[in-house]
């Protein structure tokens, strides 16, 4: 027996009429490419999406084809987020930090049809537009006043011309809810990105999940600023739930140095905001440099990479902003579990609670997880051992677009590469990426352990931990570090940091100073980039 329900598809597109029809005069800011701030509703936004599908029409996408973006946070984005996937054909966020060859390689392989992309990209827009294959349709992210002189791109169409021309009278169509949405390639494989393509209804669930109270806890009180890219994972979903529940946007466009930022959470009075470790070190030290406050801001949420616990307490301590660690994976749509207090952390004392979360967190509703040892048999909860980390859910990735890389999956989970342990309360804990983890003597040592002790000296700006060959231990830990500017700090002083704080075989056998750590397109250190570096390393007496 069925229940007697509507039968009503999860589509993105009804988000958005939601917020047209509920907050429509809540206001959207965007800091703008052209250098001004613009500022309008959602009700306005609504409208210009829908001139917005009527121009994707009338340039020939039809449903299901892709249409690629090479943008930063902004209204204009937020609009091709709706129009595209709203119409059913199928928006594919490009990283514009990439390097142009492998630009072209996803563009290729996605099969774009049309590329909209922001005046700051020009040039990589220039040095890739003579070789993709597909891309009929090359649309500056503009106006007519700010259109480039001499674009050197043959037919190059004006965004706001396109929208102008249309009419805001269309009527999202309804499909099947499992109809292909959005295509995101991964950064953190090796070889080729690979593509993860999303559903509307794989997008709409996490919306809900990541909305929660427990998760990022998005509400119409709020003015959030994602500063996460909404290249990379969708912004990590936040410019949909902005609009499921009502809340302010802020877009920052392509400021994104420690001053820019602040001055646009004051401008604004941004309560949450979203992004890599990377973003919030140059915030604080902008802060810290000008002893500045943040008159509204009260959380943050950290992912991407492990947030230092020395940053988690600068934030509570210094600025009372309460950190919510998080965890996921493009192949996740990302969010995959949230550090939020259960009841009893509540009357911990301070440094049991800064040790909850520290940890990446427990599960949102609708993703599972479980650690395995190397045979596959699951690992119990709460115990000591850490195993690989597999997952599954309704916005989990199943296989890669194409096909490439064959099955990824193991027994119907998918295996996220990381190496984890989960308490007896459901709290996860990333104790290294499998790639990452060093063997010494038979035994792993955690590299993230390390890497936080030593990012909380205050001499270290950032630090990355590598294992490099040793004749008797097979591997053993090296400790590489960039110094604050003005810092002074020896390897003898940063190794006695660790003293009393892990086991003492596990402490750096040498650190090695350098002036910056590779970090990759979504902010992460690129270590394949440091071992590649340090190949011919020897460490001291080995």
């Amino acid at each position: 027996m069925n229940g007697l329900m509507m039968q009503q598809p999860l589509l993105i597109s009804s988000l958005l009429v939601h917020a047209e029809r509920h907050h429509g005069d809540r206001e959207v800011v965007s800091r703008r490419v052209e250098g001004d701030i613009h500022r309008y509703t959602y009700r306005e936004m609504a409208a210009r999406a829908r001139r917005l599908a009527n121009a994707l029409a009338a340039l020939g996408v039809k449903p299901s084809e892709r249409v690629g973006t090479l943008a930063w946070n902004g209204y204009r984005h937020m609009e091709l987020y709706y129009a595209v996937s709203g119409a059913g054909s199928v928006l594919h966020t490009i990283n514009p930090r990439l390097h142009p060859d492998q630009v072209v390689y996803i563009a290729d392989h996605a099969e774009d049809q049309v590329l909209c992309f922001d005046l700051s990209f020009l040039p990589l827009v220039q040095a890739v537009a003579g070789r993709t294959k597909t891309i009929r349709h090359f649309v500056a992210m503009t106006d007519r006043a700010h259109m480039p002189a001499d674009p050197k791109i043959p037919n190059l169409l004006c965004y706001e011309d396109l929208v102008a021309a249309e009419s805001d009278q269309y009527e999202w169509p309804e499909f099947d809810e499992n109809t292909a949405s959005s295509l995101c390639y991964t950064s953190g494989t090796t070889g080729n990105p690979k593509g993860v393509l999303y559903s509307h209804r794989s997008t709409v669930l996490h919306t809900f999940a990541i909305a929660l109270p427990d998760a990022l806890n998005c509400s119409a009180n709020d003015s959030i600023l994602p500063v996460v890219p909404m290249f990379h994972v969708n912004a990590w979903g936040l410019p949909y739930a902005a609009c499921m529940t009502g809340a302010k946007l802020v877009f920052p466009g392509p400021g994104l140095d420690g001053k820019s930022l602040y001055e646009l959470f004051e401008a604004e009075q941004v309560t949450v905001s979203a992004g890599v470790p990377t973003v919030w070190q140059a915030l604080l030290a902008y802060v810290d440099a000008n002893k500045l406050k943040f008159s509204s801001m009260r959380r943050t949420v950290v992912g991407g990479s492990a947030c230092p616990p020395a940053m988690l307490r600068k934030f509570a301590e210094d600025y009372d902003v309460h950190v919510l660690h998080a965890w996921g994976m493009t192949e996740m749509s990302p969010v995959g579990t949230v550090a939020a207090f259960k009841p009893q952390h509540l009357a911990l004392p301070v440094e049991q609670r800064y040790a909850v979360m520290a940890k990446q967190g427990r599960a949102v509703y609708g993703v599972d997880m479980k650690i395995v040892d190397p045979a596959g048999r699951e690992l119990p909860w709460g115990g000591p051992v850490s195993g690989d980390l597999l997952v599954r859910g309704p916005w989990v990735l199943s296989r890669y677009f194409k096909g490439d890389g064959g099955n990824p999956l193991r027994g119907g989970w998918f295996p996220t590469g990381d190496v984890a342990r989960i308490d007896a309360e459901g709290y996860m804990l990333i104790t290294d990426r499998s790639k990452d983890v060093i063997k010494s003597g038979g035994e792993w040592i955690g590299s993230i352990d390390l890497e936080n002790i030593a990012m909380a000296h205050p001499a270290v700006a950032i630090a990355a931990c590598i294992a490099v060959p040793h004749p008797k231990w097979d591997e053993r830990p090296l400790l590489v570090v960039v110094r604050r500017p003005g810092a002074e700090l020896t390897r003898e002083e940063l190794l006695a940091f660790y003293e009393g704080k892990i086991a003492k075989w596990w402490t750096p056998d040498d650190v090695v100073f350098v002036d910056a750590i590779p970090l990759g397109a979504t902010g992460k250190m690129q270590k394949n980039k440091l071992r590649e570096m340090l190949k011919d390393y020897r460490l001291p007496g080995a």
